[in-house]
């Protein structure tokens, strides 16, 4: 993925102008000896809202599964949900737990996420057939009629890749154990590790420390147990990988080799593609972290064309890599690719052969996001992520949608493109016009770049205004930003759900809230 400048620190924006709802079902003290739950809006933009239950053991044994019954008013639905199943009748929905989090130890909790239509809130709320107050009382109406209007469930196997950046161990202090502790690992389906080098036409490591060095203590690690120094033993990021995987056997891992930063090698290696494929494949398969990597992803910024250098190997160039990964790592390993957006006349997409690679690849992710930001320094304000074009676009091809169009036009499977997203914001300052297309006077500070901040930073600090061609925008003193909300991603899922794409990807993980709010989002409207 991009890491523009000296090696993108990018990390979501998004923010609603979040209302808190009222909770219902607060347990009081006198309810320590039961099941409760507490259920609250955690955002709310109107035509709908966010909403979250957190189930609480208060008993003294153990709770082998749960079932919560929440009734909604006439006009008001639930849309999508994470971490636990739904099903509905009428005016009531009812939430199961799922595999991993229906066995509550004494004091245990399970939380679960969903997103609703409609400006109602929950009238009644039960847990395990008793109020969800822990008073005892079931809700009186146990069989409502049918709603013959329930949604169908999302398409199966559809794939949510977050990409975790080596560097973020160090100033973000962000680390595998967060993707745990977030809840992130549950409603992943991959994880691509960014990035690894590519020099002398060959793979190489980016960075030893961070990636198989750095001893994690037993409080830092995923397992509660740290790491030794014996000969041999495998530290740093890629152990903890390694333990993820195992609390989590449904995630897999692939290796980034590029970036923006790192991309220039790629020219060198497709002068010998198969060299490079081995030279590849070795290091991902080496012994010292047998088993942490389930295949490769290519983020070549940009073949034939210019990103932080210009790449002259021709448009078959790609095509000619590609084929060499999958002929070294055969059917058994996954090889991707992060590719560009650029759907404009003549543009970076028409400058190398996506379609004729799609036949090596498992899948692409067009990085659908960056194309616009504070490097025009005076503007227009334009959103960096719009997933449609609109009225006054700066330029033309520069959407989501019209990627997606130009990369099926060209043979792309529609199964083999995922939507992407940001989990960060890119910003002006100087700025006056609310709306987009304003001028402006450079850059909006960032905790790491200009122009740059994390989604969990501006949901506070500058809370979205409008919206624009799908994503959001927040006008906040003088300074303009524009990033994805868990509104916003509603719209995106169902996208990808209408034009049959893979799923989703996202750059990248220490973007997004303590709670996985986004990646929450996306689990919920991808199903």
């Amino acid at each position: 993925m991009s890491d523009k400048g000296v090696r993108r620190w990018v990390a979501v924006a998004g923010a609603l102008a979040l209302t808190a709802g009222a909770a219902v079902a607060v347990a009081p003290a006198a309810s320590a000896a039961t099941v409760t739950a507490v259920c609250a809006k955690s955002t709310d933009w109107g035509s709908g809202f966010g909403g979250n239950c957190t189930i609480t053991n208060g008993t003294t044994a153990t709770v082998n599964g749960w079932t919560l019954v929440l009734d909604l008013p006439a006009g008001t639905t639930i849309t999508s949900v994470w971490d636990a199943t739904r099903t509905a009748a009428g005016n009531r929905h009812t939430f199961t737990n799922l595999a991993w989090n229906g066995s509550l130890a004494p004091g245990a909790k399970a939380s679960f996420g969903f997103n609703g239509s409609g400006p109602g809130w929950a009238t009644a709320c039960t847990v395990n057939g008793a109020a969800c107050d822990g008073s005892g009382n079931p809700d009186p109406d146990p069989d409502p009629d049918p709603d013959p209007e329930e949604p169908p469930p999302g398409p199966a196997g559809a794939k949510i890749v977050g990409y975790f950046a080596q560097w973020g161990v160090y100033g973000r202090n962000y680390h595998v154990k967060n993707i745990d502790t977030s809840g992130s690992a549950a409603k992943l389906t991959h994880i691509n590790y960014a990035f690894g080098n590519v020099q002398n036409g060959r793979c190489t490591i980016g960075d030893s420390y961070a990636d198989y060095d750095r001893a994690y203590s037993a409080a830092e690690s995923v397992d509660g147990v740290g790491d030794t120094w014996d000969t041999g033993a495998l530290r740093g990021s890629f152990n903890q990988l390694r333990k993820l995987k195992k609390k989590y056997p449904h995630l897999k891992v692939l290796w980034s080799f590029g970036g923006w930063t790192w991309s220039g090698g790629f020219g060198q290696a497709a002068a010998n593609p198969a060299a490079f494929a081995e030279s590849c494949h070795q290091l991902v398969n080496d012994p010292r972290w047998a088993g942490v990597f389930d295949g490769i992803d290519i983020d070549w910024e940009y073949p034939n064309a210019c990103g932080l250098t210009c790449d002259t190997s021709g448009s078959a160039s790609f095509r000619n890599l590609m084929a060499a990964l999958r002929a070294k790592f055969g059917s058994s390993k996954l090889v991707t690719a992060a590719i560009t957006a650029d759907a404009s006349a003549g543009g970076k997409i028409d400058a190398a052969d996506y379609g004729g690679a799609a036949q090596y690849v498992d899948w692409y992710l067009p990085m659908t996001y960056d194309f616009f930001g504070a490097w025009a320094a005076n503007g227009p304000t334009a959103p960096h992520s719009p997933l449609t074009s609109y009225p006054g676009i700066p330029q033309q091809g520069f959407n989501s949608d019209a990627a997606i169009t130009k990369l099926k036009a060209k043979g792309v499977p529609a199964s083999k493109l995922l939507l992407g997203v940001g989990f960060y914001g890119r910003g002006w300052k100087g700025v006056t016009q609310a709306a987009p297309g304003g001028s402006a006077g450079g850059a909006a500070p960032g905790t790491y770049e200009a122009g740059i901040e994390d989604y969990k930073v501006l949901k506070q600090r500058c809370p979205a205004t409008g919206t624009v061609a799908g994503t959001a925008y927040a006008k906040c003193g003088d300074q303009w930003w524009s990033y994805d909300t868990p509104a916003t991603l509603g719209g995106k899922t169902t996208y990808a759900k209408q034009q049959g794409l893979g799923g989703a990807f996202f750059w990248e993980l220490s973007g997004d809230t303590g709670n996985g709010e986004l990646i929450g989002a996306l689990r919920g409207g991808l199903g």
